[in-house]
């Protein structure tokens, strides 16, 4: 069984940890960056914002920091690419990947109310236009609803990534390197899949069943 580490706490993950298993992977979910030795894949998590010194910024709008997990995953990114393994990056996840690439962040979305979560409400829901050579053609097509739970976005995007899709608003919704395994989007497919499937987005199981392809 492939191995997918994730530098996350297992008891607050599950809905990885289900869309992982489904496609007979195992979740490696740990603070110990030791536990990524001998996994075949790396996952990045959602969560709070990347602190902006990272790409250069002063804080405009950025919260929810956690240090040691950006230095954590920035460390990791570097290790699985540099090994040649791939990488899935689930919002905050492609965040992370286009700032260690050497791109940088919209601190805080003039459109955010379309983007992020709000207690009321829950996930928002928006479309996405997958753009040309992009890895969501062949899964989803052109068009597609997607859920949606952030305030922040990609806006400098280093050369080494290429932008897969974007949200109506011109928002990046999706990036990818193929040459070396890299693949994110800014939505969470892990809920819109099995139990949590929706009945306004696509199956997000096609993500994670891509993801499988490539261990």
């Amino acid at each position: 069984m492939k191995k997918v580490f994730a530098y996350a706490d297992a008891h607050k993950q599950s809905n990885y940890a289900e869309a992982l298993q489904s496609f007979g992977m195992e979740p490696v979910f740990s603070a110990d960056l030791k536990a990524a030795r001998g996994c075949h894949g790396l996952l990045l998590c959602g969560g709070g914002d990347i602190e902006p010194y990272r790409y250069g910024q002063e804080n405009k709008g950025s919260k929810n920091f956690d240090p040691e997990r950006d230095e954590a995953e920035f460390h990791l990114v570097k290790q699985f690419m540099d090994a040649g393994l791939p990488i899935l990056g689930i919002c905050r996840g492609l965040q992370v990947l286009n700032t260690v690439l050497g791109g940088s962040l919209v601190q805080h979305l003039p459109t955010a109310r379309a983007h992020a979560w709000e207690e009321e409400t829950g996930d928002k829901r928006h479309l996405v236009q997958a753009l040309p050579g992009s890895f969501l053609l062949k899964l989803y097509g052109e068009r597609f609803p997607v859920n949606s739970a952030h305030h922040q976005g990609a806006d400098k995007i280093p050369p080494a990534l290429s932008l897969a899709a974007q949200a109506e608003d011109g928002v990046p919704e999706a990036l990818q390197c193929p040459e070396k395994g890299i693949y994110a989007v800014q939505w969470h497919p892990e809920r819109m899949m099995l139990s949590r499937r929706r009945a306004d987005a696509v199956d997000g199981t096609l993500v994670f069943r891509f993801f499988a392809g490539l261990l």
